[in-house]
């Protein structure tokens, strides 16, 4: 599928680290053939914590439209929607083990339980440390199912200077993974 006509959904739970999602939702907006439309979700401590820490409140721009975590009437809720890539950033462990343990109590989890089940693109960002033992099952169960567990742990081979040099370690690879170019740092490719 053709990166222009790909749909994706962007899901931001009550982890703390929402510099993560934001910059990917600024960086999903100006890849090169971007997706047609990205479906942005917050659980109900997301907004708050995203204010707290980004200073506002989240604004639409480009393709991206907010849905309303209680909205089981989103299309991505149905698995015969077009929607191809889910990405939670940052996934909270209480989500991540609702969705391991197959509870589909709202739109993040249904529609993470849609991309497992219809063997779509799901890509999980736990931002938690240290993890526990249950912690570790549960992303094993998705690693399993065919999610992929992609810790916000950046990356210092680029030698970042900033904070935000450091957190597009992160999101440049989740790009990557969602089948986007990223345009990112390469190692032994860029020295």
């Amino acid at each position: 599928m053709e990166s222009k006509n790909r749909k994706i959904i962007v899901a931001v739970t009550g982890a703390s680290g929402s510099i993560y999602p934001l910059k990917l939702l600024e960086k999903l907006m100006i890849v090169k053939d971007p997706p047609a439309e990205v479906a942005v979700v917050f659980s109900e401590t997301a907004g708050s914590i995203w204010e707290y820490e980004s200073g506002g409140k989240y604004v639409e721009s480009g393709s991206a439209k907010v849905y309303d975590n209680k909205d089981f009437y989103a299309p991505f809720a149905s698995g015969s929607s077009s929607f191809d890539t889910m990405i939670i950033c940052p996934a909270s462990m209480g989500i991540t083990g609702r969705i391991a343990n197959g509870v589909s109590d709202d739109l993040i989890t249904r529609a993470a339980d849609v991309m497992l089940k219809e063997r779509k693109r799901l890509i999980i960002v736990p931002r938690e440390t240290p993890y526990n033992l249950i912690h570790i099952r549960n992303m094993e169960t998705l690693t399993l199912a065919g999610a992929i567990i992609c810790p916000a742990t950046p990356s210092f081979y680029s030698r970042p200077s900033t904070i935000e040099e450091l957190v597009m370690t992160v999101v440049d690879r989740i790009i990557s993974l969602s089948g986007f170019s990223a345009g990112a740092y390469r190692w032994m490719e860029n020295d």
